[in-house]
Formats: C-alpha cells, sequence, structure tokens
C-alpha cells in the first residue's frame, strides 16, 4: 500500500515498484484517513507511508495501523524523523531516493515480514517527537474510522487491560495503547499521573478530599470521582 498526498510522488514509487516481481500494488492513499480504511479493509503485509501529510502525519497514521504491518516510510528530511528511524532500525526513504536505495529498503522489509517482527510503535513515535513538543491531540481508530480527540476537550484517561480509555466531554474512546506511552506524549504542565489506572487533566479538577488513611479522591468539575493514591497526591501538589 502507498500513502502519499502527492500525486506525481505515489507515480514514481509505483513505476519503481514496477521492477519486482513479489509487490502486488493494493492500494493508494492520498491522505491518512483513506490509509487507514484501505489497511483495515486490505491487511497489507508492506506500507510506504509518508510523513508529511495534511490532516493525519505518516506517525498518527502509523498509531492506528503500523503494529503488525512491516512500514517503509517516505519523507523529505526531518532530523527528528529520521533519528527515530535510525535508533529504531526501521527503514525510510529520503525523497529523492534511487532504485538502488528502494531495493535495499525491500530487502529489509522482506526480512522484517520474514522474520513477524512487531514495530516499535509508542516509542518510535515518542522519539520523532521534538524535546518540549507535546501532542496537542489523540488519533483513536474504531473500525475503518478515525477519532480525533484534541487535548483540551480530554478530561481523564484511564487503564483497561492492554488499552487506555480516553474521557472527553462525556464520550469514551478505547485506545490499544499503554498508559506509559500515552502519558509521555502529554505536556506534563497539563496532565498528572494521579493513580496508577488514572492520568488527570488539571483543569478538570475541582478540589481533592481524603478518602482513606493513605488515599484520596480527585473531584472534577462534572463531578466524577477519581481515586489518587499516596504518589498521585505528592505529583499533584507539586503541579499545583
Amino acid at each position: 500500500m502507498i500513502v502519499d498526498d502527492e500525486e506525481l510522488a505515489r507515480a514514481l514509487l509505483r513505476e519503481h515498484l514496477a521492477a519486482h516481481d513479489d509487490i502486488e500494488i493494493v492500494a493508494e492513499c492520498a491522505n491518512g484517513f483513506e490509509a487507514v480504511k484501505a489497511a483495515t479493509d486490505l491487511g497489507p503485509d508492506l506500507v510506504f507511508l509518508d510523513v508529511q501529510m495534511p490532516k493525519l502525519d505518516g506517525f498518527e497514521v502509523l498509531e492506528l495501523i503500523g503494529r503488525d504491518m512491516a512500514v517503509i516510510f517516505v519523507t523529505a528530511y526531518d532530523e527528528y524523523a529520521l533519528r527515530a528511524f535510525e535508533v529504531h532500525a526501521v527503514d525510510y526513504l529520503l525523497k529523492p531516493f534511487s532504485e538502488a536505495r528502494l531495493a535495499e529498503a525491500l530487502v529489509h522489509a522482506r526480512r522484517h515480514l520474514a522474520e513477524g517482527t512487531r514495530l516499535p510503535v509508542g516509542p518510535l513515535v515518542a522519539a520523532a517527537r521534538p524535546v518540549g513538543v507535546h501532542a496537542e491531540r489523540i488519533v483513536v481508530r474504531d473500525g475503518t474510522r478515525v477519532h480525533i480527540v484534541p487535548l483540551d476537550r480530554l478530561d481523564f484517561v484511564q487503564a483497561q487491560d492492554d488499552y487506555v480509555c480516553l474521557h472527553a466531554e462525556g464520550k469514551q474512546y478505547l485506545k490499544e495503547q499503554t498508559m506509559a506511552e500515552i502519558e509521555a506524549t502529554l505536556d506534563p504542565a497539563r496532565f498528572v499521573r494521579i493513580h496508577r489506572s488514572y492520568i488527570l487533566n488539571i483543569h478538570r479538577l475541582t478540589r481533592v478530599e481524603p478518602y482513606t488513611k493513605d488515599s484520596r479522591v480527585a473531584i472534577l468539575a462534572d463531578g466524577t470521582k477519581l481515586p489518587v493514591s499516596r504518589t498521585g497526591y505528592a505529583r499533584l501538589n507539586e503541579l499545583l
């Protein structure tokens, strides 16, 4: 599957891939939303994924589709992206690329598929973000649909087994991600881990009340009550 918002770039890649008999192009996508739907419907083995795209960028698409697929990133120069790819041994094509460089990337992709290696999505996305820059939204996949949750609408995050549940304005969104991964993307000046299972947007907090000898409860503006551990209370005090 080829994902790139530039038609010329898709055509060039398609032309180069024609020389490889074991490659069948099952879809071409001009944006991230199309990519998520096509990946869900078709389940391609390999995705050529542009990084700089409108609406959803390549890393947001990766979060939604990339765990069980081989991915070769296609990008113009981006120092943080390139550093992240190199650290995590993920292959990429730097535009403009040669046919020889493409062939080399395909060798790596075939090996990845043969070994069944899973892409380290969370660490890769975190490493690609410039230092001090935090996410302003979270993307969530629901079948072929994509929900975009702006962080100023996020009330709190709750751990649920191998998923996190995002609570935002009375709605809930389930995402396959660890609490540690999502915490790493959030601005620590706005979000605090108050419990091993809860991350709170402090702008939703109205008060904290005692609950047991060693714990407290956070009361949100809408009346929701969340547990606060002793460690979480210390973090909350530092932030407030």
